[in-house]
């Protein structure tokens, strides 16, 4: 099979000619249609992820069919369409694992990290952790929906219920997540690097009442806010955007140095927290209700050879939506 393979980091991925994987016990072989380029594929091809499994095939939104089936395998069948996410495996035994909070098990392995991914033309994936897709999504336009979409969902329940949500960073989590957050008679304020007239474009038509520099203020007062940047200068910056109890949500798996702050931005019973991978409940919550808005996922799709110029455009914050890597004919 060819594969787009990481041999360190920093390095830009290669085109390689591999082995196609065998299924062992428990997991299935896909034959890999999409897969999306997600702002963790770029943590781990820079090194702020360490402890990568080198070389490595990057890639945690997959789209594929199973071709195969290892032994003990009843959930999916050779010819499904399924879905792969970030989380890969988890131990099942651990205090975590057993309160329903699997997404902080400290021996979690993660898809395209520890487990290699997507980008390639066969992917092997634990059964267990493969979701069944909804239709009315092409290939492509589900892609997005297994980090994009789950990410964003978990990030907007640990939001809580207010109704003016702050949305830092307008990218490919950002476009899915207005759509359920308006979906849910919430307003949306859109905050995008400052001057990108176009993502405040984009953010505007899909919902949002107010767009504007990251360096702005809200017009009022917000009840929550999402921080999809990874950048760590925006948390004291939304601190002074939530009124007195609202919540600040660092969204990412990464994220810069953040300042020192004032106590009083955090004073008033706000709160600060981060949200950390996903878990199974949070997929199959999320792909029911995707349909039900209806969520519509902008795409710009890439072939398998130009994985590196869709990191590069994804880095310069160049895309409008997400982009996915299209592996079969359309």
């Amino acid at each position: 099979m060819r594969a787009m393979l990481l041999d360190a980091p920093g390095r830009p991925l290669r085109l390689a000619d591999l082995p196609r994987p065998e299924p062992g016990p428990g997991q299935v072989l896909l034959s890999v249609r999409a897969c999306g380029v997600c702002r963790t594929d770029l943590h781990v091809a820079d090194g702020d992820l360490p402890n990568a499994k080198l070389p490595l095939i990057l890639g945690h939104e997959i789209v594929g069919m199973v071709a195969a089936v290892g032994a003990g395998v009843e959930r999916v069948r050779e010819g499904d369409r399924v879905g792969v996410p970030w989380l890969g495996w988890t131990c099942g035994t651990c205090g975590y694992c057993r309160a329903g909070r699997e997404n902080l098990c400290e021996r979690a392995r993660f898809t395209g990290y520890q487990l290699d991914g997507g980008y390639a033309e066969y992917a092997v994936a634990d059964a267990r952790y493969v979701f069944s897709l909804p239709g009315g999504y092409s290939d492509l336009e589900a892609a997005p929906l297994l980090c994009a979409g789950l990410i964003g969902y978990r990030s907007l329940v640990a939001a809580g219920d207010g109704v003016r949500l702050g949305i830092y960073g307008f990218g490919a989590a950002a476009h899915i997540v207005a759509q359920v957050a308006r979906h849910q008679g919430r307003r949306v304020f859109a905050f995008t690097r400052p001057g990108d007239a176009a993502a405040q474009r984009f953010a505007r038509d899909l919902g949002a009442e107010w767009s504007g520099s990251s360096e702005a203020p809200p017009p009022e007062p917000l009840d929550a806010a999402i921080l999809f940047a990874p950048v760590g200068g925006l948390v004291p910056v939304a601190l002074r955007a939530v009124a007195r109890g609202g919540t600040v949500v660092c969204a990412g798996i990464h994220m810069s140095e953040i300042p020192a702050f004032p106590y009083e931005i955090l004073w008033g019973e706000r709160v600060v927290r981060s949200v950390a991978n996903l878990t199974r409940r949070d997929g199959e919550e999320f792909l029911k209700l995707a349909p039900a808005v209806p969520v519509r996922s902008t795409v710009e799709p890439f072939p398998l050879a130009r994985a590196n110029e869709a990191l590069a455009r994804l880095r310069e914050g160049k895309l409008r939506g997400a982009a996915v890597l299209a592996l079969a004919a359309p």
